[in-house]
């Protein structure tokens, strides 16, 4: 691997900071608009705001694609209380108690933006004593606490606040010394930051693919639906750049490229599963094969919509998926490493 590990950490800082929870996709699709450009390749928008890059190759009648989804947990406003805190809803799922106590920021259906904190409605033992570490965390508990001087319902209009208008995580992204990155939100920009490095690599390096490639990125797969229409029509593999879930029971790890066998849709394609594996053994690539009982992809979505595709699961592994996550350079480098011997092998 000869690859630009400061390029790919600073990438991976920018995609990762730019909030962006299914339904509010545009600011990031804006900033990798502005990359693709800069790399003069096409690209176009589907109806639905997912966006779609091609490299042509030598055949361009057995393309493959890859995807990987911007879109992130998140949450709306359900509700202006009458104290001019706000109910919310949650968007994707996640445990609440992974948010409590979590720094948002609240954007309005005119633009305005304003910071506040995700607690229980019993945030304080002071006051609440048992009561507030009983307290069940479910959505209905939760609520926003405004960064502002508000004390009433008719305060939190005042500023433009209404119900509907999205709920964005603060990500806290940390890039360790020792290779580890910390945030919210690495499912899936990790991976969304591969796929746009591996354009940039393909693109410097002058690099003709043998098959024709198209990168997908979605902006509706935390609710379902991200890969369900609008993939190129002469797509015949389809590999879903997402993560690995390594923990308790589980082969993947934080290191290596984790390569899904089967998830809750089912068994991935046997055959291309075998071609991945074999590039891994072949190029050294550190990989483990895993199994994830509670999740799909975008690949799943696809299958599940009548798409005739091979398709593929693979990705970094990302530890404590779904609340603060961590995984290390090493399982990136491994991801990317794949997915380049992958664009160029016949």
């Amino acid at each position: 691997m000869n690859y630009n590990v400061e390029e790919l950490k600073k990438l991976s800082k920018t995609i990762l900071t730019i909030p962006s929870p299914s339904g509010y996709t545009k600011k990031i699709m804006n900033y990798i608009e502005e990359e693709l450009k800069s790399l003069k390749v096409p690209y176009y928008f589907t109806q639905k705001g997912a966006l779609i890059i091609t490299i042509l190759g030598e055949d361009n009648d057995n393309a493959r694609t890859f995807s990987a989804h911007v879109d992130t947990l998140g949450a709306m406003v359900k509700e202006i209380k009458g104290s001019g805190t706000l109910a919310l809803t949650s968007i994707g799922g996640y445990m609440m108690n992974s948010v409590e106590g979590e720094n948002c920021i609240v954007e309005t259906i005119e633009g305005k933006s304003y910071s506040g904190t995700i607690q229980t409605i019993k945030p304080s033992v002071h006051i609440s004593g048992s009561d507030a570490r009983e307290l069940k965390r479910t959505a209905e508990n939760m609520e926003v606490v405004l960064d502002e001087r508000v004390s009433s319902k008719e305060d939190a209009e005042k500023l433009g606040i209404n119900v509907g208008d999205f709920i964005c995580f603060d990500p806290r992204t940390v890039i360790t010394e020792s290779g580890y990155i910390k945030s919210r939100h690495l499912d899936d920009k990790a991976s969304v930051t591969l796929l746009l490095f591996t354009i940039r690599y393909l693109v410097e390096n002058n690099i003709k693919p043998p098959h024709t490639l198209h990168f997908f990125i979605s902006n509706y797969e935390e609710v379902g639906h991200g890969a369900a229409a609008a993939l190129p029509q002469n797509t015949k593999e389809f590999i879903s750049v997402d993560m690995g879930a390594p923990g308790p029971g589980q082969n993947s790890t934080e290191y290596d490229v984790c390569i899904c066998a089967k998830d809750s849709s089912g068994p991935y394609d046997l055959e291309l599963r075998q071609t991945l594996t074999n590039l891994c053994k072949e190029h050294n690539i550190p990989y483990k094969i895993d199994i994830y009982p509670h999740y799909g992809s975008d690949a799943s979505a696809a299958i599940s919509a009548g798409w005739d595709i091979r398709t593929a699961l693979i990705g970094p592994g990302v530890f404590a998926s779904h609340g603060y996550e961590r995984t290390h350079m090493d399982s990136m480098l491994a991801t990317l490493d794949l997915i380049i011997k992958y664009c160029q092998c016949k």
